[in-house]
């Protein structure tokens, strides 16, 4: 019953970011912001992540073909279809889950603590508009976020398979360009989008509807992120069912 009606009230909480706008001359400010710290502050351990994951996946399926008849272009193929599908968009964002969804919950639980979420109700701004829509607005960048770790990951893979001497490069671009599906992209764009409303919404919740003091705010930030990372799990699920099922 807890969870049915914790449910309810993030819906309810989504239907009150859209209403009562702040004003535009405010809200953009707080957008800019937002992709300041969100987007731009995130830009590094994308990189850095996505380089080494891309380099493992090419390592380890070239360990992993020990028939001579199989041909070398697989790593690249393997490496590309790894990360397009699957790690730059739903590992990204789980890491995105700690990282962006920690600081959301914990820099709105804190104005809850403090009692600034409540000073602005008195001032008659809708605070929830006022706090979460900039963050909505900014996620929505978070598919750039993707597209960098997509590139640094087929890259990765590039250096760890040519330079490693599992394949030369060559056949590494051989595989990264044989059978190529467009659509692949459409879908991995697509549930980016899906995630980023999450990312910006979920932590957003636990931190708006914290109760507590100082303390709560870090179990409020466990809390975003594991349910976050679950939805996401889920999330993909029924988008990979619904879109390649």
């Amino acid at each position: 019953m807890k969870h049915l009606n914790a449910i309810g009230q993030y819906f309810l909480m989504i239907k009150e970011v859209f209403h009562k706008p702040t004003k535009w001359s405010i809200t953009k400010n707080l957008i800019f912001k937002e992709i300041d710290d969100l987007i731009y502050g995130a830009l590094g351990i994308v990189i850095f992540i996505s380089f080494f994951v891309g380099g493992v996946v090419a390592i380890q399926t070239a360990l992993n073909i020990d028939n001579p008849l199989i041909p070398k272009y697989l790593v690249g193929f393997a490496t590309r279809q790894s990360v397009i599908l699957e790690f730059a968009p739903t590992f990204t964002s789980i890491i995105m889950a700690g990282k962006i969804g920690s600081y959301i919950t914990s820099s709105i639980g804190t104005m809850r603590v403090t009692e600034q979420i409540d000073a602005l109700e008195v001032m008659g701004v809708n605070s929830v508009n006022y706090l979460i829509f900039p963050k909505i607005v900014a996620l929505m960048f978070y598919p750039f976020l993707v597209a960098i770790g997509m590139y640094l990951g087929i890259l990765g893979g590039w250096v760890a398979g040519v330079y490693g001497g599992y394949s030369t490069s060559a056949e590494y671009i051989m595989g990264i360009q044989s059978d190529f599906k467009p659509f692949h992209v459409f879908y991995a764009f697509t549930k980016t989008y899906v995630f980023a409303f999450i990312l910006a919404t979920i932590p957003a919740y636990h931190g708006y509807y914290m109760k507590g003091g100082a303390l709560e705010v870090g179990k409020a930030a466990t809390t975003s992120f594991v349910w976050t990372s679950v939805v996401i799990i889920l999330v993909n699920y029924v988008i990979t069912q619904l879109l390649l099922g």
